[in-house]
């Protein structure tokens, strides 16, 4: 027995990773000895209707296809996208049909993780703000959570493993059973033995909740910690939390109030959008966590749209090769691609494979940037 359920990277690779009717198909066309060029198109919104997400994934949709006898153009990670297609691909259809069901989720997945990130990031842009949601997915997929965060514009990851896989160190303090472990009004040598047990380079971060009242506990570890001491974190969970706004002023004052202006206020415990809207002036960062982790997938669609260089599509889809265009003023665009595009429109679907090969390299903070500048473009979700 296998000792976690987790399709492995082989089977990815080797396109037994898909849904059975795309093998049914392979043996029908190859029993037909028919095997078409076609152009197909991966799609959320056949037209643009002003509700943008965050494309990412990209860079594992290269990997998949990577070898293939295809040629991709797709949009570059990090921008933004409301309709028309975020991806191309054409070659034979034999050469690529089994890949769809992962290159689907490849997109999808990442897609609406990042989106979720943008949300945050842009509900508090001068804050810090990190990913904590690892803890709710299968860790398997860590790495594509954490990734997709930073690249919707997340400051920062705690899973370590993930860290590892993308490049970025992960960051991250106490869990309230660190301080349960020292036991019920010892809070204090919990706060002083992190200080003493871990690196300098790790921020001195107190946990400050675990017990009693918020403002209590917090200027214990001000004591304790005395000058060390960076910032506190207050996570309650909801159900006790009462007015959170009115705690964190009444910390802050509290803690102006003795000099200590320099100590941040950090929070986290089932936050979103909202919440860092209405808290960011009174706190100097947050840990956001299953508002990017358990976002809902990108629904993405793979569909032909060209057989042999005659447009074709199912109903409900718009036949022939499209380009995308972005507008100086944000807007989105879709033509046919023989057909010029609007007046100053930057083209968005760029080469990514030529005959297999990748002929892009991906760099995850360019990435970053350019879905924070996109964001602004477009008016991404700035209530």
């Amino acid at each position: 027995m296998e000792p976690f359920d987790i399709v492995g990277p082989e089977a990815i690779s080797d396109g037994t990773a898909t849904d059975a009717y795309f093998l049914r198909t392979e043996t029908t066309l190859r029993h037909a000895d028919r095997n078409p060029t076609v152009v197909a198109e991966v799609t959320a919104d056949q037209f643009p209707d002003g509700e943008f997400e965050l494309l990412a994934g990209v860079k594992d949709a290269a990997a998949l296809l990577e070898g293939l006898s295809v040629d991709v153009d797709a949009m570059r990670e990090g921008r933004l996208f409301d309709g028309g297609p975020v991806l191309r691909i054409e070659g034979p259809y034999l050469s690529f049909a089994r890949f769809e069901t992962s290159l689907l989720g490849l997109l999808s997945h990442a897609s609406g993780i990042a989106t979720a990130a943008l949300e945050a990031r842009r509900a508090a842009p001068a804050s810090t703000v990190l990913s904590f949601g690892a803890r709710h997915v299968h860790p398997s997929i860590a790495a594509v959570v954490e990734r997709s965060a930073l690249l919707g514009g997340l400051d920062g990851i705690s899973h370590v493993a993930a860290g590892e896989v993308v490049g970025r160190e992960a960051g991250g303090t106490m869990p309230h059973a660190l301080l349960i472990c020292f036991g019920r009004g010892n809070q204090e040598s919990g706060w002083r033995t992190f200080d003493e047990a871990v690196g300098p380079e790790v921020p001195r971060v107190a946990l400050c909740d675990t017990y009693s009242d918020e403002v209590d506990e917090v200027l214990r570890a001000v004591e304790a910690l005395g000058e060390d001491l960076d910032s506190v974190r207050l996570d309650t969970t909801g159900s006790r939390r009462g007015d959170f706004r009115h705690i964190l002023r009444e910390v802050r004052w509290e803690l102006d109030a003795r000099g200590h202006a320099d100590v941040d206020l950090f929070v986290s415990g089932g936050l979103g959008p909202a919440a860092l809207r209405e808290l960011r002036d009174v706190a100097d960062g947050f840990g956001v966590g299953g508002h990017v982790s358990n976002a809902d997938p990108v629904d993405f669609a793979l569909d032909i749209v060209e057989v042999d260089g005659e447009p074709a599509a199912k109903r409900g889809k718009l036949s022939g090769t499209k380009q995308v265009y972005r507008t100086p003023e944000g807007g989105h665009h879709v033509a046919l691609a023989e057909r010029a595009g609007p007046s100053e429109g930057e083209p968005l679907l760029e080469p990514l494979l030529r005959d297999g090969e990748v002929v892009r390299e991906f760099d995850l903070d360019a990435a970053a940037e350019r879905a924070l500048a996109d964001a602004e473009r477009v008016g991404f979700r700035t209530a």
